[in-house]
């Protein structure tokens, strides 16, 4: 996957959106399902999740660092 710089920060240049897993586009998934989603999507080399506080009451960025964190912990090894 290409790479893009954010000042100091690489990121993939294609991201993924998570707003519609916590709330905005009507039934959220099961959080198990969205957390296996984002994983499969780090997988294929996505690095750029789009969250926010407002979503979800800070929900959604609870489930990306949930879903994330054994990501970045199995890469920093």
């Amino acid at each position: 996957m290409k790479k893009r710089f954010l000042r100091d920060l690489e990121v993939s240049a294609i991201g993924y959106g998570c707003m519609g897993l916590s709330h905005g586009y009507g039934a959220v998934p099961k959080r198990s399902e969205s957390i296996r989603l984002i994983q499969s999507a780090f997988d294929l080399g996505c690095t750029f999740f789009d969250t926010a506080e407002s979503y979800g009451a800070g929900e959604n960025e609870r489930l990306v660092g949930e879903a994330v964190k054994p990501c970045w912990q199995q890469n920093s090894t």
